[in-house]
């Protein structure tokens, strides 16, 4: 299938992450041009950048901060001076770890990790897609994808704040949908399941972990069984050939979408 991504400019935030790295290899395969950010590793997006560019991808590395409304334009405008264009917008940056492995009553969660999560990674959403946005209108193509949960549409204990900053997503996308229709902008959002990720894996004891070395995603994949009718988690890549897929010219009509990678969950 020709996705024709090949030449278009992709920013993705939070792409040095497990997740992040996937979608900038899945992008850079398709010849896309990749702007991935960092916030506290610069080494770790250079090395990413570094091994893309050995396969002949175009990779450019910036700051990103999702907590700093300076720091979100400069990366845009860095991407567009670079690059002169910006066809595609992926926010995956999170200024959170997930779902908590040891649950709080809400009645106990503290007013610093509510305000927190949702000033950080609903306003920071926010910010950059209206950052982005005057550089994809006007030329008749765009696309946005918005990294959510799963975990949303079921809730969980002690994950109030969490759930309740991805679930804004939904909502800023269905409208962006809307909007920007008659742009040729498509928005959807993408909401993985349990995923093979570092943030996954420290979920669980050392122990367990030790029994997942020397195996591959898709080993681990096999191993873990996370209650899903497939009966399996899903794998950075599955996640990141959802997002490659809704924010390509394959995509002709879907927009105001969440697509759950959640293995039917």
């Amino acid at each position: 299938m020709e996705l024709g991504l090949s030449g278009k400019v992709v920013l993705v935030t939070g792409g040095s992450g497990s997740l992040g790295s996937a979608m900038v290899t899945a992008f850079a395969a398709e010849g896309a041009r990749i702007a991935l950010t960092y916030r506290h590793d610069p080494g770790r997006a250079e090395k990413l950048a570094r091994a893309v560019e050995a396969r002949g991808g175009e990779v450019l590395v910036v700051e990103y901060d999702l907590a700093d409304r300076a720091s979100i334009r400069s990366a845009v405008d860095t991407v567009v001076g670079e690059w002169g264009a910006l066809d595609v917008l992926v926010l995956n940056a999170s200024a959170q770890q997930g779902t908590r492995t040891t649950p709080v009553a809400f009645e106990d969660v503290p007013v610093e990790h509510w305000q927190q999560a949702l000033r950080t990674d609903v306003e920071g959403a926010f910010h950059t897609v209206q950052a982005a946005l005057p550089a994809m209108k006007g030329r008749g193509w765009g696309r946005i994808v918005l990294l959510s949960a799963n975990i949303v549409v079921r809730g969980a204990n002690g994950d109030e704040p969490f759930i309740a900053s991805k679930m804004a997503l939904h909502g800023l996308g269905r409208t962006l949908a809307t909007e920007l229709a008659a742009d040729g902008i498509l928005v959807n959002v993408v909401a993985p399941g349990a995923t093979v990720s570092d943030g996954f894996l420290r979920r669980f004891p050392d122990e367990t972990r030790a029994t997942f070395a020397g195996l591959d995603d898709a080993g681990i994949k096999r191993v873990l069984n996370h209650g899903a009718p497939v009966g399996k988690v899903s794998t950075p890549a599955d996640v990141a050939n959802a997002v490659l897929f809704l924010a390509s010219g394959a995509n002709g009509n879907i927009s105001g979408n969440v697509l759950h990678v959640a293995g039917g969950h």
